[in-house]
């Protein structure tokens, strides 16, 4: 089922997400439903909070950006990049120079800035089995996780532009919040 992605000015976008335990209510449901609601808004990644939901949980489908021709190194592991993460956990400080990408968020439609993050992270997580991983991630991959990690910090990617260009999309922030905006899928909104 598509469920609606809730816009800027949620508080559940700003809240620290609490871990859950394998007797999550319809868990299986959940994550299946999440994938549906990133499809079908054409994302590569969605988080708990961004339905709503405050719990350690995200989802992420990179197969978009093995077409990329900046990606060829890595298309094929690009092509099968389907993960689900419940209670992810840093475990060490993101590695790697950092690079900058134009970074946009369902919650935040029609807004795009360039972020500058680690090239690698290394994360502890459980999958949808509830079979723990430790693993580092790099490139592109990288940079979808931390942008969907910072969702369950109740951090969102506009945090890290100058205030300079928070001030140039700030009517385009608030339009967002009152719900004026168009989308292609649905969006809950907190005004």
């Amino acid at each position: 089922m598509v469920l609606p992605v809730v816009a800027y000015g949620d508080p559940v976008l700003r809240k620290v997400s609490q871990e859950i335990d394998q007797d999550y209510k319809n868990l299986n449901e959940l994550i299946e439903n999440m994938f549906e609601t990133m499809y079908d808004s054409n994302g590569v990644g969605i988080a708990a909070p961004q339905i709503g939901r405050d719990i350690r949980l995200f989802v992420v489908d990179c197969s978009p950006f093995a077409e990329d021709e900046d990606y060829e190194d890595v298309k094929e592991e690009l092509e099968t990049f389907k993960k689900v993460f419940i209670n992810p956990k840093k475990i060490s400080e993101s590695e790697g120079d950092e690079w900058k990408f134009a970074e946009g968020c369902l919650s935040i439609p029609h807004v795009h800035e360039e972020v500058s993050r680690p090239e690698s992270i290394t994360l502890e997580y459980y999958d949808e089995n509830w079979v723990k991983h430790t693993e580092t991630f790099s490139d592109i991959r990288a940079r979808v996780i931390q942008h969907e990690y910072d969702h369950l910090e109740g951090k969102l990617f506009i945090d890290y532009i100058s205030s300079f260009k928070k001030k140039l999309i700030s009517n385009k922030l608030k339009n967002i919040t009152k719900g004026n905006v168009k989308t292609s899928y649905k969006m809950k909104f907190p005004i």
